[in-house]
């Protein structure tokens, strides 16, 4: 990470050094003499909370800054599906069919890839949740074009590790879902969401909320797998009751091809504008 300090002042680095060859007592020894930004146990009280929302937000906007990636492609989707090659061993039949998808996103993310290179490859850059299944399939399509990738891999109970597909310097680690979240939707040209469970929802139905009340510019919003996506939600139902109204219909498509997914972007109406909060609401 760059230091672009300009100012005379000793740096923490320095100091945060120097406090780790001072003399062995038991002054020294006691946890209030460590070094507050340098004291994990202190950096993880409850009462710092405020400090870590905040060191999550700046972390990866920063890094992203330096890295000069101004837009991003975002990609969610099932961390179960498997690539092709590997549908065998799925656990239903259901996930060895949806295999497919793993498949598009990586044919989608390396077109899409291939068209952010010819711009410099700052603008639609993709980005994934960094791990297996469809995300792995997003990253890995970027690298199949040459270009770099970014991931927002979570710690989760169970051992999660990024795919080896991220790029390096822009693979990134939450604690807080919230954080990780408002980092997939602050830089998004579009959004592809793939067939998935419950995280692939909680973040669909996130974003087309923030679109749908007006709290985040409308962009392009492509469901992957027409028959999955109305097999599960019944999207006229939630209209036909008044919950939503007919428009909100209207903020997404269905695709079923990388080739589709790439024809609707281009022929995007009403991308950048923002809505109206919706009355009653």
């Amino acid at each position: 990470m760059k230091d672009n300090r300009h100012h005379p002042f000793r740096d923490s680095h320095q100091d945060r050094e120097a406090a780790s060859h001072i003399p062995d007592t038991p002054q020294t020894r006691a946890p209030s003499y460590a070094l507050a930004f340098a004291d994990d146990d202190f950096m993880c009280r409850e009462e710092l909370r405020p400090v870590r929302l905040q060191l999550e937000l700046l972390k990866p906007e920063m890094l992203m800054n330096e890295a000069e990636v101004a837009s991003t492609i975002v990609l969610f989707g099932g961390a179960r599906i498997p690539e092709p090659a590997k549908k065998d061993t799925a656990r239903t039949q259901t996930l060895a069919d949806l295999s497919a998808f793993y498949e598009e996103a990586r044919k989608f993310a390396q077109m899409m890839t291939e068209r952010s290179l010819k711009t410099g490859g700052r603008e639609d850059v993709i980005v994934t949740g960094g791990g297996p299944g469809v995300m792995e399939a997003g990253n890995r399509g970027a690298m199949d074009a040459g270009g770099r990738s970014i991931g927002l891999n979570i710690v989760l109970p169970h051992e999660q590790a990024p795919n080896p597909y991220v790029t390096p310097e822009l693979c990134f680690n939450f604690h807080y879902f919230a954080i990780r979240k408002m980092h997939f939707l602050m830089r998004a040209s579009a959004v592809c969401v793939f067939p998935g469970g419950f995280g692939t929802l909680d973040e669909m139905f996130e974003a087309l909320t923030l679109i749908q009340t007006g709290r985040m510019a409308q962009v392009p919003f492509l469901l992957f797998g027409r028959a999955f996506w109305e097999k599960i939600i019944n999207w006229d139902a939630l209209s036909d009751a008044g919950t939503i109204s007919a428009d909100d219909l209207k903020l997404f498509r269905f695709v079923d091809t990388a080739e589709e997914a790439i024809a609707a972007l281009d022929s995007w109406v009403g991308k950048g504008e923002k809505r109206g909060a919706i009355p009653g609401r």
